[in-house]
């Protein structure tokens, strides 16, 4: 059999950067998907080609349905095949007082969900005619752990992880057995977007989330890819799940 193909959206940097990476290092070739990004994307295709895979540079947004499409179809017009796919694509708007309702607007909503939710789904549909034709594929979303306590950027943020997961379990049951969906949580990952978002409260943030957490630590981009391609690559009998990473965060107020 020819190497493995996937397409992971949002690629151009932090987990998404990752896990294509470690993708090439395993022999498979990936499609590298940006929207603004376009010398990072070009930096994480150079990354693959230099770890031993083959990838390609795709510029689209997955809020828009023929994006989507095309992406899907350049995948199969260079290598023929598609075999997993890394939902990573994400936007959000920073709203950390999660109490001020007036700070988020429907369009902010709209917005969010576009990406993080109708833009998975999208890249879902895209994919699922090929790996139903060759009766096996593997279907990462990359969520947050904000979808499973409603904490994080933003309620909208939360709100479309949570609508995240609940889409992995519908999809995970409608598309077995020849198509696994699973989703992975992290809490607190090192990248720029985060940092982005967060701004100068930086550090303190990340110290004070390693501090209440049971490995006292945060995760890297690499930490949270490792368990997006374990799942993508491996444990064929799981589907439909939910894996938390984030340092044993969630157990920090009963740590002693």
């Amino acid at each position: 059999m020819s190497a493995a193909v996937c397409i992971v959206t949002g690629s151009a940097t932090g987990i998404g950067a990752a896990c294509a990476i470690e993708l090439a290092r395993r022999g498979w070739r990936t499609v590298i998907n940006y929207t603004k990004s376009e010398s990072e994307a070009k930096a994480t295709a150079a990354g693959c080609e230099k770890a031993g895979g083959e990838a390609l540079l795709v510029k689209a947004s997955v809020a828009e349905d023929a994006d989507c499409r095309r992406m899907a179809d350049a995948a199969l017009e260079k290598w023929g095949r598609i075999d997993g796919l890394i939902n990573n694509a994400g936007t959000t708007k920073v709203v950390f007082n999660h109490s001020d309702l007036n700070a988020l607007s429907a369009a902010d909503f709209q917005s969010i969900y576009a990406v993080n939710v109708v833009g998975a789904f999208q890249m879902i549909r895209a994919v699922e005619p090929a790996m139903r034709k060759q009766g096996s594929g593997s279907i990462v979303n990359v969520s947050s752990r904000a979808g499973i306590d409603s904490i994080g950027t933003s309620i909208a943020y939360a709100a479309s992880k949570g609508a995240m997961n609940t889409m992995t379990i519908g999809l995970a049951r409608a598309l077995g057995p020849q198509i696994r969906v699973n989703a992975v949580c992290p809490g607190f990952v090192e990248t720029r977007w985060l940092a982005g978002a967060i701004g100068d409260r930086y550090e303190e943030a990340r110290a004070r989330y390693a501090g209440n957490s049971a490995l006292q630590t945060t995760s890297t981009p690499e930490d949270v890819a490792d368990v997006v391609i374990s799942l993508l690559t491996g444990m064929r009998t799981v589907t439909g799940e939910f894996v938390i990473v984030d340092g044993g965060n969630r157990l920090g107020a009963g740590r002693r």
